[in-house]
């Protein structure tokens, strides 16, 4: 391979930058999708589970059964739907979408209490949504929890002999948006970079533009990075405008060194734009590249990169598939930096592996232009 000039570096860069000024629709994906991605998956995907529809049947009326569902209503958790007469209208509500929840106090619930027994407690759960359900059954028991530490007994309220107390690092309130949004950066990266650059060469094929191309005196390294340098710039834009956005918009903590980040994004986003190109190379046609691209980068980077499931959960065979994803090690980068503030100690070996995803991102493009330039 000869010399890379950078004039015809240059020259490819500028003719690739006069293209996509021209291309409405590259401008469009380039800039106002990345943003759009992030409002609707930043305020569509919520994991946290408020007002939870109670339904409330207090057979005992007394004063410990109101503090009981007084705790129940005032946590935040969960809302009135219904205060049916008998437990066995749990089906009906459930049946309507009524309530998610039905709480049962028993008409002797004040009588154990007194008499230093264990108060029974009966909670009745919509299965049909089993997460939600879990989440919701979890929120009960702690409400029950903290209703068994101010008991009355013979008319003193006692301490449990043991309390524990907890403290959560990195997100205090546990808010899902502070997971969701860090990574949200790495699928949209990932998404963005691919299909940005799996219109490049596609387009020269439909235009007729190849066969000029492949007359010039370049090499297929300058053809590559030529075409790769003015979206490079357009995905390190994305990066800062998605994270500044993320963090103002969503209240998402920043507690790293963007200038950590900034490096670490340019590989990761190299990768994927060599991704793009090779699947351009490859397809010849901007729709079928559009689709390819598509596929290749948004259900990996969605479903198989930690970002909806957890890794942790999946079965074995498909947890051996998430090491070829690289959304997946951006994914620690983005939630590290955001959240936590660590360093380049931490981050070390993610790094690393989105070296080697540059690496192989940019060969694969260089190398699909062997037919066409030789």
């Amino acid at each position: 391979m000869s010399r890379l000039d950078r004039h015809r570096l240059w020259a490819m860069a500028r003719k690739e930058t006069i293209q996509l000024r021209r291309d409405r629709r590259s401008l469009l994906l380039a800039f106002a999708l990345p943003l759009v991605l992030l409002l609707i998956f930043g305020y569509a995907i919520v994991w946290d589970v408020k007002d939870i529809a109670l339904a409330v049947v207090d057979q005992d009326a007394s004063a410990e059964s109101r503090e009981l569902v007084d705790g129940f209503l005032s946590s935040g958790y969960f809302s009135l739907a219904a205060r049916p007469a008998r437990p066995e209208a749990a089906a009906e509500l459930f049946a309507r979408g009524t309530a998610l929840m039905v709480l049962v106090v028993p008409p002797d619930f004040a009588a154990d209490l007194g008499a230093g027994r264990t108060a029974q407690l009966q909670v009745l759960l919509d299965g049909s949504d089993a997460n939600t359900a879990t989440i919701a059954l979890a929120y009960a028991e702690a409400v029950a929890r903290t209703f068994g530490q101010r008991i009355v007994l013979n008319g003193q309220r006692l301490a449990l002999p043991l309390v524990a107390e907890s403290r959560v690092w990195y997100n205090e309130e546990l808010a899902s948006r502070d997971m969701i949004v860090p990574g949200l950066v790495a699928v949209i990266m990932m998404v963005i970079a691919a299909m940005l650059t799996s219109l490049t060469i596609a387009r020269e094929w439909e235009r007729g533009t190849m066969e000029q191309l492949a007359a010039t005196p370049v090499t297929r390294l300058e053809v590559v990075l030529g075409k790769l340098l003015p979206y490079v710039a357009i995905g390190m834009i994305d990066v800062v405008a998605v994270s500044a956005l993320g963090t103002w918009l969503f209240g998402v903590p920043f507690r790293g060194n963007p200038f950590l980040l900034l490096p670490l994004s340019l590989m990761f986003l190299l990768g994927g734009l060599g991704l793009g190109l090779f699947i351009s190379a490859v397809s010849r046609s901007q729709v079928l590249a559009t689709q390819i691209a598509l596929i290749a980068t948004f259900l990996p980077a969605f479903l198989l990169s930690g970002f909806m499931f957890a890794i942790e959960n999946m079965p074995t065979a498909l947890r051996a598939v998430t090491y070829l994803v690289p959304a997946r090690y951006f994914l620690v980068v983005t939630r590290g930096i955001f959240l936590k503030g660590v360093g380049v100690e931490v981050l070390r070996v993610q790094g690393l592996l989105m070296m080697a995803f540059a690496a192989i991102g940019l060969a694969l493009a260089i190398r699909s232009f062997r037919k066409e330039l030789t």
